[in-house]
C-alpha cells in the first residue's frame, strides 16, 4: 500500500499470477486528476464508494452509482478525475487483450458504464480471488465468466447451456482433478485436455455435482491434508503434501471449512 502526500490518497497495485490479467489495483483518491492517456489493456473497474469523472474517446461520463461497472477499451484516450471532497474509491482489474479482443473496442466506447449487478459480483468474486496466491482454478473459473458477461454486452457472445452431454465432460473433469490433487490443474489445461469451452466445462461440472470444480478440489485436499495430521504429519509438510501453495493458503482453507486451524485440529488428534 502507498499512501501519497496531498490529500487521502492510497495506492494498492500487484501483478497477479492468472494469465489474461496484467495487473490488479486498488485506490482511494480525495484529490486527483489523470491526464489523458491510453492503455494497451482493458480496464475493468469498480467504483466502491464516491464518485469518478471520466471522458472516453472525447465525451464525458459521470460514474455516480456504486453499483455499476466501468470498462474501459485500449488504445482509446480517457481521463479521470474526482467530484467533490470526498473524492472516490475503486478497484481496478486490467484485462489483456487475450481475454478480450481489441476489435470489440467500438461497442464498449458507445456504452462504457455497465449496470449489471450479475456481472459486479462476477467482478467482486474475481477481485476477492486474485488477493491469494495459490487460487489459480478458482481464479480464472472466475475470469471466465466475467470474460463471458461482458463479451455478453459486447454483443459478441451468447450463453448456451449443458446439455446432456455435459454429464459425461464433468465426469471426466472429476477424473482429471482426482488424478491431480497434489499437482493441481489449470482451466486452460483442463479445456484443452477435454476440448471444452471454460464456461461450459465449469457449469457442466457445476449441475453433475453442485459445486464448480476449484471448490471440489479444495474440499478433495482437505480431506488428504486431515488424514495426514491426524497421522502425525506437520501441517507445513502437510501444505506442501497435498497440493497448496503453502502453509497460509492451507491454513485459511482449512479454517474455513473446519472452522479450526490445521495445527489445533492435529493437537485435537493427539490428546484423543
Amino acid at each position: 500500500m502507498v499512501k501519497a502526500a496531498g490529500g487521502d490518497t492510497r495506492v494498492h497495485a500487484w501483478r497477479p499470477a492468472a494469465a489474461g490479467i496484467t495487473e490488479v489495483l486498488h485506490a482511494r483518491f480525495t484529490d486527483h486528476a489523470y491526464p489523458v492517456h491510453t492503455h494497451d489493456t482493458w480496464d475493468l473497474m469498480l467504483l466502491d464508494d464516491g464518485v469518478v469523472d471520466f471522458a472516453l474517446d472525447r465525451r464525458r461520463h459521470d460514474a455516480t452509482d456504486a453499483g455499476r461497472v466501468v470498462l474501459l477499451p485500449p488504445g482509446v484516450p480517457h481521463d479521470g478525475r474526482t467530484v467533490g471532497p470526498l473524492g472516490f474509491r475503486k478497484r481496478v482489474i486490467y484485462l489483456s487483450t487475450a481475454v478480450l479482443p481489441e476489435r470489440l473496442a467500438g461497442p464498449a466506447v458507445d456504452g462504457p458504464i455497465l449496470g449489471d449487478a450479475l456481472l459486479h459480483h462476477r467482478v467482486h468474486e474475481l477481485y476477492v480471488a486474485l488477493r491469494h496466491d495459490g487460487d489459480a482454478l478458482e481464479a480464472e473459473s472466475r475470469l471466465a465468466f466475467v470474460r463471458e458477461r461482458l463479451l455478453v454486452h459486447l454483443d459478441a457472445h451468447r450463453v448456451r447451456e449443458p446439455g446432456r452431454e455435459g454429464d459425461r465432460l464433468a465426469a471426466r473433469l472429476r477424473e482429471l482433478l482426482d488424478a491431480r490433487l497434489d499437482e493441481g490443474l489449470t482451466l486452460q489445461e483442463a479445456t484443452a485436455l477435454l476440448h471444452a469451452h471454460p464456461t461450459h466445462l465449469i457449469r457442466s461440472f457445476s449441475r453433475a455435482y453442485g459445486l464448480p470444480p476449484h471448490t471440489y478440489l479444495t474440499g478433495r485436499r482437505i480431506d488428504r491434508a486431515r488424514r495426514l495430521l491426524l497421522a502425525g504429519v506437520r501441517p507445513v509438510d502437510v501444505a506442501a503434501a497435498v497440493g497448496f501453495y503453502d502453509q497460509a493458503h492451507l491454513n485459511r482453507h482449512f479454517t474455513r471449512h473446519l472452522g479450526v486451524s490445521p495445527a489445533r485440529y492435529a493437537r485435537g488428534g493427539r490428546r484423543r
